[in-house]
């Protein structure tokens, strides 16, 4: 069977953006379809500047919320990515496999430090080296299929890259994985920056949809959402973002074609309207369950305590082979006495 794995960073509040770009596809399709694996990647919460209490937070609430959107731990394998050693094991030795020259051109490395730089600051060493982090994640569990937005393609790419190469050099030893994109809602955007990718992570929230936003809550940032100038509603990704973004997230919802709903909303306002119920009604048995699940905390507790226990089974077997195979001593066996005791 065919093994899917993807992760969600805590980096704040799940969105709509998440939901609809991977966390649905998750639940409807992969964990029926493969052997599917998912994690929250808290360690990758410590790539910016963050509160302890806060990611421990996000970290619990992501997920509770990863179950709630459908994910059935007898079908598919959750759990938190710091509870898996085996991460940073392999991240180390993938490190010593990547390049400097790499890591530099990832895109999001690039934008976040210059963006620093203006400031008059510097970024964390861990956000240069994470995307290694990312491709130990992957190629940790055998993968064979990424399910991700288009803007975390690149790094599919090098978790790629880093594969053949280690393999190349030091004998066959991991899976080389491929990126799968939704077909529909790879990338939903800000409603007031129709421009910018809908990040958890982001300050603007009259332009986010959070996934535990109050339906009145949803309504109202719907109903402001930016459009563009002229009045017809017309689906043109580069002249006319604004009311692409929101075809394009009244079709996710509804399953429709964006395409199609042009000619059946002959107002911005009448598309504001029929994409803010359709989101309000998405959402609605997601909050339903994450509220039951929430009144029973440690049913998720032993969810993530069996979920670390299945992928550590998986991931170890692989990272042990790529630590023999790159020239590392294995650990001593103690002596059979010992063991006896």
């Amino acid at each position: 069977m065919t093994r899917v794995f993807s992760g969600i960073k805590p980096t704040g509040h799940l969105t709509l953006g998440n939901y609809l770009g991977a966390m649905r596809q998750w639940a409807a399709v992969d964990q029926h379809q493969a052997d599917a694996v998912f994690c929250i990647v808290d360690l990758h919460g410590m790539t910016v500047d963050h509160d302890p209490a806060r990611l421990r937070r996000l970290t619990r609430q992501g997920a509770t919320l990863l179950l709630a959107a459908g994910l059935d731990p007898e079908l598919c394998t959750v759990f938190v990515q710091s509870h898996v050693d085996e991460h940073a094991r392999l991240s180390y030795v993938l490190e010593c496999v990547a390049t400097d020259g790499e890591m530099r051109r990832m895109i999001q490395y690039k934008e976040k430090a210059a963006r620093e730089r203006v400031r008059g600051g510097s970024v964390r060493l861990s956000l240069l080296t994470y995307p290694v982090l990312m491709a130990a994640d992957i190629l940790a569990y055998g993968a064979d299929e990424v399910p991700v937005g288009d803007d975390q393609a690149q790094h599919v790419e090098l978790a790629r890259d880093l594969a053949v190469r280690f393999n190349q050099r030091y004998g066959h030893t991991f899976v080389v994985p491929k990126a799968t994109l939704p077909r529909v809602a790879a990338r939903v955007m800000n409603l007031q920056e129709p421009t910018s990718k809908m990040g958890k992570s982001d300050d603007s929230g009259p332009g986010i949809v959070y996934l535990l936003d109050e339906p009145d809550v949803v309504r109202k940032k719907v109903m402001r959402a930016v459009t563009d100038s002229g009045r017809e509603v017309v689906y043109d990704r580069e002249g006319r973002p604004g009311v692409t973004n929101l075809l394009e997230i009244l079709a996710a919802c509804t399953g429709g074609n964006p395409e199609s709903l042009v000619d059946v909303h002959q107002s911005y306002g009448a598309l504001k309207k029929d994409t803010a119920e359709a989101v309000v009604e998405v959402l609605r048995p997601v909050q339903a369950r994450h509220k039951e699940l929430c009144a029973d905390p440690g049913y998720v507790e032993e969810v993530l305590r069996h979920g670390a226990e299945k992928a550590r089974a998986m991931a170890r077997p692989t990272v042990d082979t790529a630590y023999r195979a790159i020239g590392l001593l294995p650990p001593v066996a103690e002596p059979a006495l010992n063991a006896a005791r």
